[in-house]
């Protein structure tokens, strides 16, 4: 009982309270130019450090890239300016090959 309880509690999917806390790290983040995902750590995790491993060379390498422009940020104490926000999330929909957010429809 307990497990399931937990396993709800932390399901952004299923509980609002954790979909709108992971909704205020991820606007967070993306003020550093940063997505959620970057956030698991691969030497805390020997299943994510396997996952990166498997990743093409050119996604890790973005991952890392962004990584350090975010902690520049952070020691200069700015953001990324919204525009370049902006650019950036819109580039790497494109590049993935998903419609912008106002061309998407509900099913």
């Amino acid at each position: 009982m307990l497990s399931k309880l937990s396993a709800w509690f932390v399901n952004p999917r299923r509980n609002p309270l954790a979909r709108a806390h992971r909704n205020a790290v991820a606007s967070r983040l993306r003020k550093y130019g940063l997505r959620y995902d970057d956030l698991y750590d691969p030497y805390h995790d020997l299943d994510i450090k396997e996952a990166l491993s498997r990743l093409p060379r050119e996604v890790v390498d973005a991952r890392n890239q962004r990584l350090k422009r975010a902690m520049d940020l952070s020691m200069k104490h700015k953001y990324l300016p919204d525009e370049v926000q902006v650019k950036k999330e819109k580039a790497e929909r494109e590049a993935l090959g998903a419609l912008p957010l106002y061309q998407r429809t509900i099913p």
